[in-house]
């Protein structure tokens, strides 16, 4: 999931318009794809990832048995994608499934540089995607601006930032039909923070473990 401290209308370092991130279509399940994204597949630019307590990007690690029972399908994740019932649809209560999910692990310098050439498919929310510790968990619940699908090239430090801004990613953007029609998997090894200040990982380490998959149930 990718929240407003990344993708928003007015974000540095591009200035997105309202339209250009489905601004004006921002409601619960909303799945179509960014607009700016739908239109600028293949090119390459800059996002910022928030700070050290305010993450933009946040990876999911563990998929509720509610989900998979959710529908419209058997797997869980593919449910919470087509925003199924409960996971941003349905009659009743839209959001019910999406509080509280286990190991919603915001990602910092660390976990950003793991993902190098790798291809994310993220949900956007219009707000912040409110996370708790110890244990950890995240609320999936507000307004989507859709979906976006695309290659991260480069993680850089950011040194026009304030003293806890988390890094520069160079992304290419990609199809998102093209997204969905892979096989999804999770993060497994997205490194943990201790707390929403700790560690205060800001700086690419030279080196990062291997990132690891697992396919999503």
């Amino acid at each position: 999931m990718i929240d407003e401290e990344s993708i928003d209308n007015g974000n540095e370092p591009n200035d997105f318009s309202d339209t250009d991130v489905n601004d004006q279509l921002a409601e619960v399940g909303l799945r179509d794809a960014l607009s700016y994204f739908q239109k600028n597949v293949g090119k390459t630019i800059d996002l910022y990832t928030g700070q050290v307590g305010d993450e933009g990007w946040h990876a999911l690690k563990t998929i509720p048995n509610s989900w998979k029972n959710a529908g419209p399908t058997d797997n869980g994740s593919k449910n919470f994608i087509a925003a199924g019932p409960g996971l941003g649809g349905g009659e009743d209560d839209k959001e019910v499934l999406l509080d509280k999910i286990p190991d919603v692990t915001p990602l910092r310098a660390t976990g950003l540089k793991m993902l190098i050439g790798k291809t994310v498919l993220a949900i956007v929310y219009d707000g912040d995607v409110s996370i708790n510790y110890s244990p950890l968990n995240g609320s999936l619940q507000g307004e989507n601006l859709g979906l976006v699908a695309f290659d991260v090239v480069e993680v850089t430090e950011r040194t026009d930032g304030s003293t806890s801004s988390l890094p520069r990613v160079t992304i290419k953007i990609r199809s998102v039909d093209s997204a969905l029609s892979a096989s999804l998997v999770l993060f497994a090894n997205a490194p943990v923070p201790q707390s929403s200040s700790e560690p205060f990982d800001i700086a690419p380490p030279a080196t990062v473990p291997a990132a690891q998959f697992v396919p999503a149930p």
